[in-house]
């Protein structure tokens, strides 16, 4: 069973930044992508950004590229987003969430991923 542990949520205004990060504790496989997504309330979990482990090819919802960010690193078994110049419409929580892939690009639909967080929530909010 592979966990998923979230962290770095919070409270920050609008135009400040926040960084996630994404423990995939027992998970040694070179062989799958992480990903971020999030829920705000009353709508659909939707993807933000997802990173393979193995040659960090990157994916992000095109609504979101220029101010998120994904990283991994490899030693550590952790995956970053670092969300810059955050807005009111990021209000959500945010999840990290794990599946195996080979050689394709990772994908940005919760349908793809086996293994999810627990979630972790970031408003933005003066």
């Amino acid at each position: 069973q592979v966990q998923l542990v979230e962290s770095g949520g919070g409270l920050v205004q609008p135009g400040e930044s926040l960084r996630l990060s994404c423990a995939a504790g027992d998970f040694n496989s070179a062989h799958y992508a992480i990903g971020w997504f999030r829920q705000a309330p009353g709508k659909e979990r939707e993807g933000v950004a997802c990173i393979t482990k193995k040659d960090g090819t990157i994916n992000y919802a095109d609504s979101l590229k220029g101010r998120f960010t994904i990283s991994r690193d490899n030693a550590k078994n952790t995956v970053d987003l670092q969300m810059n110049s955050l807005k009111p419409e990021d209000t959500a929580l945010y999840y990290c969430a794990a599946y195996r892939v080979f050689f394709e690009r990772c994908a940005l639909q919760k349908s793809y991923y086996d293994y999810w967080g627990q979630g972790i929530q970031v408003t933005v909010s003066s």
